[in-house]
């Protein structure tokens, strides 16, 4: 087996995510999927043997013909390869730390998709300000089968209605909450990478610098958070 570096092992793991079959479609016994299935087992074994056996464990799990200990591995699974991912980064890029001028729009608007494409399972946006505009901007991007949750507080009237017209026509579930008082803006990829935006999502650069920065040593306080938040949270849709 070849040797990878940091950097080309950071591109493979990457590729990885961004190519998983559809979630729906995953564990049929299609040469796709096995040949899918050994990219991450060779992965992860490249990145940390010791991760090998929890994978394997994981991958015996997904098999499972009960849905909730198949539910379990795919979890695990996914765990490990944004796990991988981000050790990697820190290793040769850092993390993410993107700066986007003012009047940029393109620009914040790129950086955000690209990690909304990343989302295979669940995605968590939090942001007082979601609305019909953020609707149509960014929903679009996110991958077929993945579990939208949005989590905000100011402009419900403006934002639910999108988001009930964008559900019938795209078929994505997508559940709103509502709580007074957050402020920030966060964006929570299949719970294991958090990022924050210093901008609104729907106005990102629109009339100032901001930074999309991705949330590391304190990821595990952060997600357990917000995750409270949305229990709390009062159910709009």
């Amino acid at each position: 087996m070849s040797i990878l570096t940091k950097e080309q092992l950071l591109a493979e793991v990457e590729d990885i995510i961004r190519s998983m079959p559809p979630r729906g479609t995953i564990r049929h016994e299609t040469p796709e999927n096995f040949a899918w299935l050994g990219r991450v087992s060779a992965a992860i074994e490249q990145w940390n043997p010791t991760k090998t056996v929890p994978l394997t464990l994981a991958l015996k799990q997904f098999h499972d013909v009960l849905a909730r200990p198949s539910e379990e591995g795919f979890r695990t699974i996914m765990v490990l390869l944004h796990q991988a991912q981000s050790d990697l980064r820190l290793q040769t890029l850092g993390p993410l730390n993107i700066a986007v001028g003012s009047g940029m729009v393109f620009d914040y608007f790129d950086q955000l998709r690209k990690i909304i494409e990343l989302a295979k399972q669940d995605i968590l946006f939090v942001d007082p300000y979601l609305d019909a505009e953020f609707v149509s901007r960014y929903l679009g991007y996110v991958a077929s089968g993945v579990s939208v949750r949005l989590l905000s507080e100011k402009k419900l009237s403006s934002l639910l209605p999108a988001v009930e017209a964008f559900a019938r026509q795209s078929a994505l579930t997508i559940s709103v909450r509502s709580i007074p008082g957050i402020h920030d803006r966060y964006l929570f990829i299949d719970k294991s990478a958090c990022y924050q935006s210093g901008a609104s999502f729907k106005d990102g650069a629109k009339s100032a610098a901001t930074l999309i920065t991705q949330i590391v040593d304190a990821f595990p306080a952060m997600f357990q958070t917000y995750e409270e938040l949305w229990k709390k949270a009062k159910v709009e849709r």
